[in-house]
């Protein structure tokens, strides 16, 4: 099988800013393993399993779901961010990077969602 979504520039982000969230939940207080902590690594992975398993459908139509609740997962990350830097889990520093981050893989995705959605309209 095939694996095309290694080949795709939002997947590898997607990849790199989980392994940075990892990174960075394990400073988080113990108390949260189960809330905050728990939710924001489920998000962040949600984002690249969901674009790796929509590349390896084989429509368009099945990608471009898994493509938009790659961004539905992101939103949840971003929103979830948001609380741990109001909760004083994450600096403004952390914040600022993660929100580039963010906006790049957002970028990426919405590109990719509005390619794979012409390919939908021009297969019916």
């Amino acid at each position: 099988m095939k694996r095309a979504h290694k080949k795709l520039d939002v997947w590898r982000e997607s990849v790199e800013l989980a392994t940075h969230i990892y990174k960075i939940s394990e400073g988080f207080p113990k108390t949260e393993i189960y809330g905050i902590t728990s939710q924001i690594r489920r998000s962040v992975i949600s984002i690249s399993s969901n674009i790796a398993e929509g590349a390896a459908r084989h429509s368009s139509k099945e990608f471009y779901h898994f493509l938009t609740i790659a961004g539905g997962s992101l939103s949840e990350l971003d929103t979830q961010l948001e609380i741990a830097y109001n909760l004083n889990f994450i600096d403004s520093e952390q914040k600022q990077d993660l929100d580039k981050k963010i906006e790049s893989i957002s970028a990426k995705l919405a590109g990719l969602i509005q390619n794979i959605k012409k390919k939908v309209s021009s297969e019916r």
